[in-house]
């Protein structure tokens, strides 16, 4: 199999100046709801790619990835002309752990991310697995504006469809917006106001974390839970919390 498979534009829709979704239509193999993919396009002569998570869930025919225009990055100032019709490069194969399999059960999911870290977790929210085994499923929501509250009919419809068992808890750092909570996810945590808002304790005796985001939010946080009892999951010691930076420091 080649390691690329070319992939037709069928929409990008741009939410702010810096937030854009690409949707597009591939011949992919099956992936996992939380893996993410290598976009590329040729770009001067060479092939440049850049890993993005999948947005929609796996039995959607419509490919989507949500991403930020990165200052000076050479792939996103490209993505950001497409139009309908043009072609964007995807990897053969998906790739990630951060699905909900790797997760162990408990009575709540918290799902934290930043930004366009929430692509993975609309993914996940996307199958009938995530609503099978936990009876209360929090979604977080952390951007610096209130205009960087992106996929709200999305959310809407999940709200909608599973009301006894989904929130979802937006956080604003840099200004007061109504509904959200102003300031960090960790800070939250640490003084009680995410709890209070959910109505639900976050502890290790019900509940499995999974964060994604900006390695800040990600490791902050997790110092936080740690320092409750929560420790970090893995195959052979489960855990707690599972986690996926979107970038390195």
């Amino acid at each position: 199999m080649s390691a690329w498979i070319e992939g037709t534009v069928v929409r990008l829709r741009p939410w702010t100046d810096e937030l854009y979704s690409l949707q597009l239509k591939a011949d992919i193999p099956s992936f996992t709801a939380g893996q993410f993919a290598r976009l590329a396009l040729d770009i001067d002569g060479e092939r440049v790619a850049r890993p993005y998570s999948f947005v929609n869930s796996p039995d959607n025919p419509v490919l989507e990835f949500y991403f930020i225009l990165v200052p000076n990055g050479p792939l996103t100032h490209e993505l950001v002309r497409l139009q309908p019709g043009d072609t964007v490069y995807i990897a053969s194969r998906a790739a990630g752990f951060f699905i909900l399999s790797e997760v162990p059960d408990a009575e709540v999911l918290w799902m934290l991310s930043t930004g366009t870290a929430i692509g993975p977790f609309l993914s996940i929210l996307g199958e009938d697995a995530v609503w099978e085994r936990f009876k209360n499923i929090v979604l977080v929501h952390a951007v610096r504006t209130a205009a960087e509250l992106t996929y709200q009919d999305e959310i809407n419809d999940l709200l909608e469809k599973h009301p006894e068992q989904l929130q979802m808890i937006p956080f604003v750092s840099r200004e007061d917006t109504p509904l959200a909570i102003r300031g960090r996810v960790p800070d939250a945590i640490q003084d009680g106001r995410l709890e209070a808002r959910a109505g639900i304790p976050l502890n290790a005796e019900n509940s499995q974390v999974m964060i994604c985001g900006n390695p800040a939010m990600v490791r902050d946080t997790t110092r936080v839970l740690e320092a409750r009892g929560l420790k970090k999951n893995k195959r052979r010691d489960p855990g707690h919390i599972t986690t996926e930076q979107y970038w390195k420091d």
